[in-house]
């Protein structure tokens, strides 16, 4: 489990795998529909949530994609804010993907890039050859750019639509702090 540490305005994270019991806090975050606008894969149904919790564990089992469901913990218990993801990674890889959603009612209040750097940082000390994660969203999603720059993930470049991307795409960096081969001009 990952801790992503209270701040002035944000209580404390707790980041872990996905468990079994989540499926109704999934569920019901997929019935947004800003959520639902974004993602190649919505999980609105109990056998979907089973699939999606199912996959997460297997993914996480081989060690390639690792899926945090993100907690805000309250006196009776705990409410899920958002999900980060990494993805692609391989051994001995340089590089690797992040994504992530936030659910409704955590939007705007600085879960994400909190929650973003907290995996991050763990993905950095975690894999000893990687030196860059990516973060991808569509053009016509300003917030994730907001979310990526507040997480010190700087803007790359423009990338081009291709299925099943129907619109370009940004594409954001963040190098690993100890890497001195960091480009000229990119973000740390």
């Amino acid at each position: 489990m990952l801790h992503a540490p209270a701040t002035a305005t944000l209580p404390e994270l707790l980041l872990r795998p996905w468990r079994d019991d989540d499926a109704d806090a999934l569920i019901a975050a997929y019935r947004d529909p800003v959520l639902l606008r974004w993602t190649r894969a919505p999980v609105t149904t109990t056998a979907e949530a089973r699939r999606f919790l199912a996959a997460a564990r297997r993914d996480w089992d081989d060690g390639h994609r690792f899926c945090f469901a993100v907690l805000e913990p309250h006196p009776v218990g705990e409410n899920l804010v958002a999900q980060v993801v990494l993805k692609n990674v391989t051994e001995g890889g340089e590089d690797a993907e992040v994504g992530y959603w936030t659910a409704a009612p955590a939007r705007g209040r600085g879960v994400a890039p909190h929650a973003l750097s907290a995996v991050t940082d763990w993905a950095f000390a975690r894999f000893a050859g990687l030196r860059r994660l990516d973060l991808l969203h569509q053009i016509d999603n300003p917030a994730s750019c907001r979310v990526a720059e507040k997480a010190g993930y700087s803007f790359q470049e423009v990338l081009p639509a291709r299925p099943p991307f129907p619109r370009d795409g940004h594409r954001h960096a963040r190098w690993a702090r100890s890497d001195r081969e960091c480009p000229a001009g990119a973000g740390r």
